[in-house]
């Protein structure tokens, strides 16, 4: 867990990314850079992954499915709650996610950086 946006800078979108795996997650934060978003924070357990989504600010999610053997879905019902966008990030594409959560953008990994930043601009509009 990081709380890399603890300096948040105006006008920059902030995501949270929840993801188990050390090498994705430091990719997906690269990828985020490039594209101009912020990091909010990071999480890799899912304990930690709750607490970010409901006490950070942030403006979307990014949520890797299974955390440790952990699914991902208590996170996206805070989401939900607080009404803040969020997209899936697994290896199982959509028959890995819920009837309930599937209205929810889903990127099958590994993807690129070109669908990241198609899909979070679809959240975000």
């Amino acid at each position: 867990m990081s709380d890399a946006g603890a300096a948040a800078t105006p006008g920059r979108r902030r995501i949270l990314v929840v993801e188990d795996e050390p090498l994705i997650g430091m990719l997906l934060e690269d990828m985020l850079a490039d594209l101009g978003y912020e990091v909010a924070a990071s999480a890799s357990r899912l304990d930690d992954a709750i607490k970010e989504a409901q006490e950070q600010d942030f403006h979307a999610a990014i949520l890797d499915v299974n955390l440790n053997g952990h699914q991902i879905f208590p996170v996206a019902e805070i989401l939900v709650e607080r009404r803040i966008p969020f997209l899936f990030a697994t290896g199982y594409g959509e028959q890995g996610v819920p009837p309930a959560f599937q209205q929810h953008p889903t990127l099958e990994k590994p993807f690129h950086q070109d669908a990241l930043q198609t899909t979070l601009a679809s959240l975000l509009d």
